[in-house]
């Protein structure tokens, strides 16, 4: 049985119930979890308020600002962590961003600006994040992050997205071999298209939704809960054996030729 009582869990990325990191957080609260929950901070205080509205019922112990750009942030994020908690057990990192102008049309078009802003957000910052979680994964533990298959196939639109996501993947495997001998799991989940608020900004989304839907195996496109069962699973002892991993969680669309 899939028992994450007694564990401590910090979820990075929700943004609105239909975030995929949603999802994580109410698989992981499920089974048993103890949460804590990071928000982008904004001026105005809108994005506390309404993610902190949205996970109030899953009782987080910790809440608590956190801009991946700012190392300061990130830094004072695990001291928090620590403070609190005195341990850490599973990190969740479901943390991506392109300007929408990236994400359609010809990816010659990509500024340099928003390449490096691409890459930073979405895939240095697990990299900065897991070295921040290392130090207190002093039981072991599981890093998940969330990966998809434009970052090893062509996806229209997709553009640097896919460049990141290949970055990500890449780092899923280094901080693997490094964090191993810790016993520290570091693996990624390649989710199928899903309307989330992220994947609104990609050109055409709904046609790719809609092609998945008519090609993949099973008929269908994937729901946020599908894939936090599976993050549930890669957080738990029943993946005890699995690091450096790529999971897909896209009802198979990622065997077909098409």
């Amino acid at each position: 049985m899939l028992d994450l009582t007694g564990k401590n869990a910090l979820v990075t990325g929700i943004a609105n119930n239909r975030s995929i990191a949603w999802g994580i957080a109410q698989k992981l609260h499920e089974a048993g979890a103890n949460l804590g929950v990071t928000y982008l901070p904004d001026d105005k205080g809108k994005i506390e308020r309404k993610v902190g509205e949205l996970v109030e019922p899953l009782n987080p112990s910790l809440f608590v600002p956190c801009n991946v750009q700012d190392d300061s942030q990130i830094e004072s994020t695990f001291a928090t962590v620590q403070e609190k908690w005195g341990k850490l057990d599973i990190l969740i990192h479901c943390l991506a961003f392109a300007g929408k102008d990236e994400l359609t049309g010809d990816f010659s078009n990509t500024s340099r600006e928003g390449f490096a802003r691409a890459l930073d957000i979405s895939s240095y910052s697990l990299v900065a994040m897991s070295k921040a979680a290392k130090p207190l994964m002093t039981e072991g533990g599981s890093i998940v992050t969330l990966s998809y298959l434009g970052g090893v196939r062509v996806v229209p639109n997709y553009n640097v997205m896919g460049i990141a996501k290949a970055a990500l993947e890449m780092n899923v495997r280094y901080l693997a071999a490094e964090l191993g001998s810790q016993n520290v799991r570091v693996n990624a989940i390649s989710a199928g298209p899903i309307r989330t608020l992220a994947s609104s900004a990609v050109g055409g989304i709904r046609d790719m939704i809609h092609h998945v839907e008519e090609v993949a195996p099973l008929k269908r496109s994937v729901t946020q809960e599908e894939v936090g069962g599976a993050a549930a699973f890669l957080c738990s002892d029943l993946s005890s054996g699995i690091t450096g991993q790529v999971l897909y969680v896209d009802s198979g669309y990622c065997i077909m030729g098409m």
